[in-house]
């Protein structure tokens, strides 16, 4: 398959402007005659449907929450990037550009992050207008703090709820358009795959989760605007519903997978507490501007915090990166805390934490200020761990976060099946090997509110589509496709519960392809994945029926998903001979940092699906750095 990024020529900063002007337009008269699909209602697909509702096209928007408002971008706490240079600190939307292509490890394409940069502006100004209450200074300018991978401060926030104020943006929008009757919302439906008809996306087909019923749902496009897929490692920050099977079932149907071994781990996680914990809860990485992140300088001291004096703390990000201190990118920041465990001076029970610590902050600041920016985060650690960070440091320790892969997509965010796009963290198209915290929302508003509307059209307006009923026999195929696999599933009929498997599949996840990967443990994982996908498909046990309200069926399809990705990632992982961002190859590295190999591996590892019993194919979109030289990633 030959990858065509369609990326603009001319000048990086003048790609984007030049290429709407070029776009080919749908007249407002005409719009009403397509209908779009968008499957999610986060901040990157509330965004989309409102926008292209408002725009006059014909919206069916799907989410399997009960209400757009429960889609996970709700749970993002720290912030949002944008070059407004309030600070007067240096900011400017290069400096955001470069920011972003460094903290990805160059691994990011260069065009998409420009424009990413360009655009952050006019997000900032659009949820203001919607009523979103950043955090503002005393004379009622909005506010800025400091993320890692930055040394300006570019980050608009609310509190600790950033994600939550600016998801009810995006709702208010939606819902502005569900009234109008240009958007149609179905809650409560899951997508099960994707129709492609004539070659190009024109459909998907859902399954009622209240009353299981299998509908088909035609269009003219479909965006796939549904998340990431931390939750192959079973524990991570992210909701327990959150999953891969939109992207998978889109992957099946011809759309190339970009990168999945690029998962990020997040410095700044409440440790595990026991063996049978569900998942991870986050601590804002916004945390790391008053606090400050040390260990003992002795292996083994389990005093309390309080009786380990000064001189016997090791303040290692800002011994290490004096520079940055704690506020490096997130991937230094969790390899440096397994760092500190390994060498036995991690803190608690199990010995896998380290202290974030605001004693200096409160002193410095007050408490006042310090719960003014912080207190909610403060309360929900109290809540979860029953101590008070106010008076004893947090506990903290990496976990799965985000992922920065994903399917492929063009400048234009079509995947490789025309007429199929892929919108946030669905994409892979911006954060290269890691995200920079506060990027994610930045990008799901930037590809819904401003990119989608555009290239849509653009899309629309030239392709030649044909009139498509429930009858085509692709249509059929899809829904035949649904069926028979829900069956299969069903009458297996064994002994296993769906979440042993997961977990199981979890722990080999982040032993083999988790914070640090080499050789050895791939090849274990993939020879352990594929026994325990057969071990799914032979033992496992999927109580109730399809035609009711079942929640094993849920889980079991999302994990039978997960177990062949979790194959794809340990494949990308071990086919990368460098370590770069997020993917850390032991074999690779250079006083403890990533070594890439720009010579061989700088390109979009993006996968081809082949069949269930064959090995994927590798296709490469080579990546050029015109604009921002590659050199050895440094935060020192």
């Amino acid at each position: 398959m030959e990858l065509n990024a369609n990326i603009p020529s001319g000048p990086i900063e003048k790609k984007w402007d030049q290429h709407r002007f070029e776009m080919k337009l749908v007249n407002p008269a005409n719009k009403r005659k397509y209908t779009v699909i968008v499957v999610g209602s986060g901040l990157a697909g509330a965004a989309a449907a409102a926008s292209m509702g408002e725009l006059g096209y014909n919206v069916k928007c799907f989410c399997f929450q009960d209400s757009p408002r429960r889609a996970h971008s709700i749970a993002a706490q720290g912030g949002i990037n944008a070059a407004k240079n309030y600070q007067n600190d240096g900011d400017s939307i290069y400096r955001l550009f470069y920011d972003t292509v460094k903290g990805g490890d160059f691994r990011a394409r260069e065009a998409n992050v420009y424009r990413l940069a360009q655009i952050s502006v006019n997000i900032i100004d659009q949820c203001v207008a919607q009523g979103v209450p950043f955090a503002r200074e005393y004379g009622g300018l909005l506010a800025n703090r400091s993320f890692g991978g930055a040394q300006v401060s570019r980050t608009f926030y609310a509190r600790g709820q950033t994600g939550q104020q600016l998801l009810l943006g995006a709702y208010q929008a939606l819902e502005r358009q569900v009234h109008t009757g240009k958007v149609q919302m179905f809650a409560r439906h899951e997508m099960l795959e994707v129709i492609v008809a004539g070659g190009k996306a024109r459909g998907i087909v859902t399954r009622n989760l209240t009353t299981g019923k299998i509908e088909s749902h035609l269009a003219d496009a479909v965006c796939l605007a549904t998340g990431g897929y931390g939750n192959v490692f079973f524990l991570s920050t992210n909701a327990k519903n959150c999953n891969v099977t939109a992207s998978w079932r889109a992957y099946k149907k011809g759309a190339c997978f970009a990168n999945p071994c690029y998962t990020q781990i997040h410095p700044t996680c409440i440790p595990v507490s026991g063996d049978y914990q569900s998942k991870l809860t986050l601590m804002s990485e916004s945390l790391r501007n008053d606090g400050r992140i040390w260990v003992p300088t002795k292996s083994g001291d389990k005093r309390t915090p309080s009786e380990i004096p000064e001189d016997e703390r090791d303040y290692y990000l800002e011994r290490k990166y004096p520079s940055f201190g704690n506020l490096v990118p997130r991937d230094i920041a969790s390899r440096a805390a397994k760092d500190m465990c390994d060498q036995g001076r991690g803190i608690g029970e199990t010995g896998l934490g380290v202290y974030l610590d605001f004693a200096d902050s409160i002193r410095r600041l007050g408490a006042k200020t310090i719960s003014e920016r912080y207190g909610n985060l403060f309360e929900m650690y109290e809540r979860i761990t029953g101590e008070d960070p106010y008076k004893v440091p947090m506990r903290i320790f990496p976990a799965v976060h985000y992922t920065m892969g994903g399917l492929w997509v063009d400048y234009n965010l079509m995947s490789s099946i025309p007429g199929l796009f892929v919108l946030g963290e669905a994409n892979f198209s911006d954060h290269g090997a890691n995200r920079l915290g506060a990027s994610a929302l930045m990008q799901g508003l930037a590809d819904g509110y401003f990119v989608i509307p555009y290239t849509i059209g653009n899309y629309l307006a030239q392709a030649k589509l044909e009139k498509l009923d429930g009858e085509n026999a692709d249509v059929k195929d899809a829904e035949n496709t649904v069926n028979a696999r829900i069956k299969k599933m069903l009458d297996i009929k064994g002994k296993r519960t769906v979440d042993s498997i997961h977990r199981e599949l979890g722990k080999i996840m982040w032993e083999y392809c988790g914070m640090a990967r080499n050789e050895s443990g791939l090849n274990k994982a993939l020879g352990r994945i594929p026994e325990l996908r057969e071990e799914f498909w032979n033992n496992v046990n999927v109580l109730g029926g399809n035609e009711e309200f079942n929640q094993s069926l849920e889980k079991a399809g999302r994990v039978a998903d997960f177990l062949e990705l979790g194959e794809l990632m340990c494949r990308d992982a071990l086919h990368r001979n460098e370590s770069c961002g997020g993917h850390f190859r032991t074999e690779y590295q250079v006083e403890g940092e990533a070594l890439r190999n720009d010579d061989d591996y700088c390109y979009v590892g993006a996968w081809e699906y082949t069949g269930d019993r064959s090995e994927p194919k590798l296709n490469k979109e080579p990546l050029s750095f015109e604009n921002v030289h590659l050199t050895q990633r440094s935060y020192k």
